[in-house]
């Protein structure tokens, strides 16, 4: 097994990433000391990019409008959740949040994410 070392630059970055690379087409078995420097380079990478790349989560119109996107939805499919047209308008258009009842039936019906549809 290499010397594992901490990840403080991009160039440690980059390195890691390699290294990644090159264990993945050698296919190791779990269990092996290939296997665990793969596990443990993959933690070490997954940390610096929490830190160094994070990735906000979109606001709830955003959201909505991207499942809408990959459903092929309408505004007008949304009324069953929302209750009315008007207020699917308002909130597409950030003009109106969100009640607990609308973020509920997002959740059931669209399966967002309460985390995103909270804010």
């Amino acid at each position: 097994m290499t010397r594992i070392k901490p990840i403080r630059s991009k160039s440690d970055y980059k390195a890691a990433i390699n290294r990644i690379d090159e264990i993945i087409l050698t296919n190791p078995k779990t269990g092996t000391e290939l296997y665990d420097e793969l596990d443990i380079l993959g933690t070490l990478v997954s940390c610096y990019e929490d830190i160094h790349f994070p990735i906000e989560a979109p606001d709830p119109v955003a959201a909505v409008k991207y499942i809408m996107e990959e459903k092929g939805l309408k505004a007008k499919d949304l009324i069953p959740y929302f209750g009315s047209k008007s207020i699917v308008s308002e909130f597409l258009s950030y003009k109106r949040g969100l009640s607990t009842r609308i973020i509920k039936a997002l959740h059931d019906g669209l399966h967002l994410p309460y985390e995103v549809l909270i804010q």
